[in-house]
């Protein structure tokens, strides 16, 4: 019986490993303990926090022997933000542990044979890789340790940041985020300086007040610029003030827009975003395609490693050019007008209308006549007469979102019993999980890990299905 209790310190514990989720792991007296901010061969003493049955919690109060694979983090809001929680650990460490993730799922979820995994492709660019990232305002900034131990008495608690991990009302005010390149720290903080120079209101989620909510900055390895502002109050004359400057200060933004949302939540869904300058979208390329991306679509964040995710993805399907491909989950249609030179006809499915709509746009603006999108709910429009109609598909991509597949879809799949199911996944324990009910009919061709963000416990993977 572990002698583990909550609210008392540990000495000398060694970091053994790291989670699925990206927490470091230490076993003591057998039992597991899931630690913030640790490196396997670290040696620490640790505070319990949260006890359970069978795990315990806690974090890292001292560092007695730093592992040999901790490095300094790059980033001043390390270990307070919630995102990047991976800087510490150097990268050729990050991807052993990626690669262990994706196997770990696979054997122990799902309890495939993976004889076929082959080694994780790193990411080429360890920053700035994002193509979006989305802020929050809060006119109560999360105060630091290191603030509050200054007895510092502060008058302007407006942040523009990230939510603090499991905070809904807590937003740390962010300095310089080493996730997308620049000017996407200058457009915030200019965004921030002159909201506060103008006494305009940041929101206030818990009261639902003020004018500032949320900022959205979308880019493209072309250098095109999406700004978006979210306003909860509709202050024409501050928004107009504010976008003016904007305009004026940023010219080469290619997209500036805005939104009043005074729904319970952040997203766009259901809303109607106004256009102040510029385009209402704009343009990725990849392999002399285009695509447009307006604020709603969905887009792969990384731009570059997307081009290799979906170079594996076509090598996988093995086109000769005369196959009906089905490509699940289409989004704005990107993997399915990338392989269409390929195939005889690509059928793509999105749930999203206005991702369906951008698909279709991508076509038309790159002359890619084979292909045809539709809108809906999967397990909805994926039925017996979608499938009369539009034709048997030789192959089947799905790349579904980090919840996996519904059952009624993978049940539908396995009614279809195409040649060749190609799985890309941004969750390998969902993928596993829905894997265990394809192997009834498919055998694991292949395996192939991609590194999509580096810094971060995520990993994608895709996962070649050939029917038995």
């Amino acid at each position: 019986m572990s002698k583990i209790k909550k609210n008392i310190f540990v000495e000398n514990v060694e970091i053994v490993d790291i989670s699925t989720e990206g927490k470091s792991i230490a076993k003591i007296d057998g039992m597991v303990i899931f630690l913030e901010g640790g490196v396997p061969g670290d040696i620490a003493d640790v505070l319990i926090t949260r006890k359970k049955n069978n795990y315990a919690e806690g974090h890292i109060t001292a560092l007695k022997k730093e592992s040999e694979n901790r490095i300094t983090p790059k980033c001043e809001h390390f270990g307070v933000c919630g995102g990047c929680k991976w800087q510490h650990l150097n990268y050729k460490i990050q991807l052993y542990f990626k690669q262990k993730m994706v196997s770990d799922a696979l054997t122990r979820i799902a309890k495939l044979d993976i004889t076929s995994l082959k080694p994780i492709i790193p990411n080429s660019e360890n920053y700035d890789y994002r193509n979006k990232l989305e802020f929050s305002f809060s006119d109560k900034k999360w105060l630091t340790s290191a603030e509050i131990k200054s007895a510092e008495v502060f008058d302007n608690c407006n942040a523009l940041g990230f939510h603090i991990p499991k905070m809904f009302d807590k937003i740390l005010d962010i300095n310089h985020c080493h996730l997308q390149a620049e000017p996407s720290n200058t457009i915030r903080n200019e965004i921030k300086k002159f909201a506060n120079k103008n006494n305009f209101t940041f929101y206030n989620v818990r009261n639902k007040t003020g004018l500032l909510r949320t900022l959205m900055i979308r880019n493209s390895i072309q250098g095109e610029l999406m700004v978006l502002i979210q306003f909860f109050e509709n202050q024409q004359e501050n928004i107009t003030t504010l976008l003016t400057h904007l305009k004026k200060t940023f010219p080469n933004i290619t997209s500036l827009q805005y939104v009043i949302n005074q729904k319970g939540n952040d997203t766009l869904q259901g809303l109607d975003i106004i256009t102040f300058y510029g385009r209402d979208h704009i343009f990725e390329e990849m392999e002399g395609l285009k695509y447009k991306i307006s604020a709603k679509s969905f887009y792969q964040t990384n731009s570059k490693q997307a081009l290799k995710l979906y170079n594996i993805t076509r090598d996988l399907c093995q086109l000769k050019g005369n196959e009906i491909v089905y490509d699940l989950y289409t989004g704005t249609g990107t993997i399915a007008n990338f392989i269409a030179k390929k195939a005889k006809k690509v059928i793509g499915v999105e749930y999203i209308e206005d991702a369906v709509i951008d698909a279709k746009h991508n076509s038309e603006r790159n002359n890619i006549l084979n292909t045809v999108f539709f809108a809906g709910d999967m397990k909805d429009v994926l039925n017996e007469q979608f499938i009369k109609t539009h034709g048997q598909p030789d192959v089947i991509i799905t790349d579904p979102p980090r919840a996996g597949m519904h059952e009624d879809v993978i049940n539908t799949l396995l009614k279809i019993a195409a040649e060749k199911i190609i799985y890309v996944s941004c969750n390998p324990a969902t993928q596993a999980r829905d894997l265990e009910m394809l192997i009834k009919v498919y055998d694991i061709a292949e395996i192939q890990p991609v590194d999509m963000f580096p810094q971060t416990a995520h990993v994608e993977n895709v996962v070649l299905l050939v029917k038995k």
